[in-house]
């Protein structure tokens, strides 16, 4: 296991390590259970990689006619590339997951109707939303997730900084401001660590703030929307710009590993942009940390700061295995998601915040995921419609920002080309 003092014992051996942890793969984990049914699950979710294929263990256990196998790939590595890839060469998993309208578009000869799981009836308000196709539901949603700006808790009350007093951009710019201003004193590298390498960093997350506000955060406007404006598009500069001005360097080689477990864990940059999803990794480096020293504050716009919160990803079966694999397919998710020991695994080993009804909510996990679900009560959120952007378009976008922090273009191209390929792409 990785973990802070291994970090700071060799900054060579971090490198090493820091790979082959939360870097993804490309590996299948299956078991010795012979069962009458295989099925082969497809998922893109490197955080919580361990915890699933322990609880598919567990199915096992419990249903000696069933095998399965888990193939994770994600982190660093493509997903969608990956399935695509698959798919092409008639390796058809049995579940898999899709993020939006483009992918069930694409996918959609694929996607089974799965209206009459117990796990359907049991989704929150809204959840299904984007998987709804006529009468059919084609998806479940996998859990619910919320992204801002994570801060070092004892390194804000050093630098005497309140972070609910950070409203707007120029709050977040004099906060930075301080921190820098007295680095060697809180032993920081940097304020930010950029993490600028993966292109989903910004093209989804902090292009859904930006250029989600273009169509009022409905995922319906955004996937029928021929043009995309780009009003924020200063304000985007503002961000990247002041990100970049005070993070560790060089950007665009630093990636979310090093992110996440080689700068953030050890205390070493106070403010990452991030989601509740790197609780675990955080936990394994410092779980003292992770339990009490964390915290998120929305990403600020316009003079607002609502948590964009959404589904991230919905699982699918594949309506190209044979039926007895697609009953088992569904008998699985419902287990998961309803039976006791599967709420039970949702809480305290996934560290989810549930999309479905009938969960305890005084249960969550982590002190992130408690904050992001206490934005959803107070109503103070946003939706996530990137996930209906064109496709490739978030990919792009990400490559976009890249070459802008690399110094190859500029904004105003970035601009330019970004409008041009949406239109394109919505012709």
């Amino acid at each position: 296991m990785l973990n802070k003092k291994t970090l700071l014992l060799s900054s060579a051996l971090i490198l090493g390590l820091a790979g082959c942890s939360t870097g993804g793969g490309d590996k299948t984990s299956s078991s010795s259970n012979k069962g009458d049914v295989t099925l082969n699950i497809f998922q893109g979710k490197v955080e919580f990689k361990t915890q699933f294929e322990d609880l598919a263990k567990k199915y096992e256990e419990e249903h000696p006619d069933v095998s399965i196998k888990v193939q994770t790939v994600g982190g660093g590595n493509d997903y969608a590339g990956t399935l695509k890839t698959k798919l092409a060469s008639g390796e058809e998993p049995t579940i898999f997951t899709v993020s939006g309208q483009t992918d069930i578009d694409q996918y959609r000869d694929r996607l089974s109707d799965l209206k009459d799981t117990k796990a359907a009836d049991l989704a929150v308000e809204g959840a299904l939303d984007n998987v709804k196709q006529g009468d059919e539901i084609v998806g479940l949603p996998v859990n619910l997730e919320g992204y801002g700006i994570i801060y070092n808790k004892k390194i804000f009350k050093d630098a005497g900084i309140d972070p609910a007093s950070i409203k707007s951009m120029e709050d977040l710019k004099k906060a930075a401001e301080t921190l820098d201003s007295q680095k060697d004193k809180l032993k920081l590298d940097a304020v930010f660590a950029l993490a600028a390498k993966e292109k989903w960093v910004q093209g989804n997350h902090a292009a859904n703030v930006f250029v989600g506000d273009d169509f009022k955060y409905d995922p319906k406007a955004t996937y029928e929307a021929k043009d995309v404006p780009l009003k924020n598009s200063a304000a985007f500069k503002e961000y990247i710009d002041l990100q970049n001005k005070y993070s560790a360097q060089p950007v665009i080689n630093l990636d979310y590993s090093q992110q996440v477990e080689e700068l953030f864990s050890t205390g070493r940059v106070a403010m990452i942009q991030q989601g509740n999803w790197v609780y675990p990794t955080v936990e394994q480096m410092d779980p003292e940390l992770a339990e009490k020293g964390i915290g998120i504050i929305p990403i600020p716009l316009n003079g607002e700061a609502k948590m964009p919160v959404g589904v991230p990803s919905y699982y699918v079966v594949n309506k190209k295995a044979d039926e007895k694999q697609q009953k088992a397919a569904r008998d699985f998710l419902d287990w998961m998601y309803t039976s006791d020991t599967g709420k039970e695994a949702v809480l305290s080993e996934f560290k989810f915040i549930p999309a479905y009804e009938e969960y305890d909510s005084s249960k969550i996990a982590d002190p992130l995921s408690k904050e992001i679900y206490k934005y959803t009560q107070d109503g103070n959120t946003t939706t996530w419609v990137f996930q209906n952007f064109p496709l490739d378009w978030s990919d792009m976008f990400g490559a976009e920002v890249q070459k802008y922090l690399a110094g190859k273009s500029s904004w105003d191209d970035l601009v330019k080309e970004m409008q041009s390929k949406w239109s394109n792409a919505r012709k």
